[in-house]
């Protein structure tokens, strides 16, 4: 069926079963699928659609630009980047006068000051910040946590890894993928204590699971953050 709200129009697929309730879902190609009770008239279902309307649409978005892949970004004032979970613009400020490049979070933008007005200066202005943040941040992870552990971490690095978003070796060594600093505060901490657990079990049986979870209960929900919304972490 296609409906048209608001101005903007959608096609979907209804499917009637034996339940009580309306059911919205969206899979991973954006694909609309409405699932009703037998008997639901099409007003009741297109009201449901249309009280849903704002969520349909923001869930419709993500799932074509996580399709199409992380698009360049432009290095200059309003464009955006992920800091903690949420998008913020940045402003770029020109002083010839500071000794290093840096960037300050404002609250509401990401403020980046460079001695030249260069492309690659504002990137590299912007990772130096995320790997401050994202050592800042991990380290009160790691002692925020210690107590659920008898062993401590020997060291901790930053890194620009492509393959993971941090390892524990058996040594108990930690490193952590600076991109982290992008994610919302709890999508940081269960890698945290991800790799914390590790320091316990090496592999990923079920005695490191329920390890996991007896201290982060909800620790799928931020794995499934990563899964659905990683791709969206780059500078």
């Amino acid at each position: 069926m296609i409906h048209t709200y608001s101005g903007q129009t959608i096609s979907f697929q209804i499917t009637y079963k034996k339940r009580t309730s309306i059911a919205i879902s969206i899979d991973f190609y954006g694909n609309i699928e409405v699932q009703a009770p037998k008997g639901t008239s099409d007003e009741r279902v297109l009201k449901v659609l249309e009280d849903k309307w704002e969520w349909i649409m923001k869930q419709s978005k993500e799932r074509k630009e996580r399709l199409e892949g992380p698009q360049k970004k432009a290095y200059e004032n309003e464009e955006r980047f992920l800091y903690l979970g949420a998008e913020y613009p940045i402003q770029v400020y020109h002083d010839s006068t500071i000794t290093q490049d840096h960037v300050v979070f404002q609250g509401e933008r990401l403020q980046i000051y460079v001695k030249q007005l260069e492309e690659e200066r504002i990137k590299q202005a912007l990772k130096r910040f995320y790997y401050q943040q994202c050592k800042a941040l991990v380290e009160k992870s790691i002692k925020n946590y210690q107590s659920n552990f008898k062993i401590k971490p020997r060291s901790l690095k930053i890194t620009d890894s492509r393959a993971n978003w941090g390892t524990c070796d058996s040594r108990q060594q930690l490193t952590f993928n600076w991109r982290l600093a992008m994610a919302p505060l709890e999508v940081l901490e269960y890698v945290v204590v991800h790799e914390m657990c590790h320091m316990v079990h090496l592999n990923h049986d079920r005695s490191f699971w329920r390890l996991v979870g007896k201290i982060l209960p909800d620790y799928k929900e931020q794995e499934n953050w990563l899964a659905l919304s990683s791709w969206k972490m780059t500078v």
